[in-house]
């Protein structure tokens, strides 16, 4: 089925930054993605959106992380990045990637689809 794989996660100290990628792949050519999406989940606590962006580039934050990070996306590469600066050790958690809605060609015919799917999670941790 659909996979996201995440990279770029680290060890980084407050103020400065890190680029989480998740590249989606399918047993087949992709040719259809919605939004893409980034959440992620501290110790204890809910897992809690951060950002997402629609196929077409609209983009949402939550009030946290408003202008200091960015999320973009390369439609081409079926891959999203989050762009994470001035960051804080609130900021630590595991970051988890989320893709909807994905339809792909099978080599065999036909065509298979992922409604929604997360990736492994990638963890971040921001020292004081």
């Amino acid at each position: 089925q659909v996979q996201l794989v995440e990279s770029g996660g680290g060890l980084v100290q407050a103020g400065g930054s890190l680029r989480l990628s998740c590249a989606a792949s399918a047993p087949g050519t992709i040719f259809s993605l919605n939004a893409m999406g980034w959440y992620r989940q501290a110790p204890g606590q809910q897992r809690d959106l951060v950002a997402s962006i629609s196929n077409d580039g609209n983009t949402n934050y939550a009030d946290s992380v408003k202008g200091r990070f960015t999320i973009s996306r390369d439609n081409a590469k079926n891959t999203v990045y989050l762009q994470m600066n001035s960051l804080k050790p609130e900021d630590t958690a595991v970051y988890y990637c989320t893709a909807d809605h994905v339809f792909y060609r099978r080599p065999e015919g036909g065509t298979g689809y992922d409604l929604g799917t997360w990736g492994q999670g990638t963890q971040v941790t921001v020292s004081s």
